[in-house]
């Protein structure tokens, strides 16, 4: 008679896993490596909170960190637009 109570069911207006992921992989292929690392590790931070898969984070840290590297090459040749203007 005296059964323990369920556990309350996860809330779902709170998990951002898929918003951080995405913002990661927009920003780290399209404008800022360091804002995709940070969204990326937000959105494996939040995957691993609510139990879900961390491959939209770990997508991002990886477009963050090709992006650094190519910015970085591109300064390095002289490629980089607008440096030469």
């Amino acid at each position: 008679m005296n059964a323990p109570y369920p556990p309350p069911p996860p809330a779902r207006g709170r998990d951002r896993t898929t918003l951080w992921g995405i913002l990661g992989i927009i920003t780290g292929l399209l404008c800022c490596g360091i804002l995709g690392i940070i969204f990326g590790w937000l959105s494996i931070r939040d995957a691993k909170r609510s139990g879900q898969s961390p491959v939209l984070g770990y997508l991002a840290i990886t477009f963050g960190v090709i992006n650094i590297i190519g910015s970085a090459i591109l300064r390095a040749t002289g490629n980089y637009p607008g440096w030469n203007d």
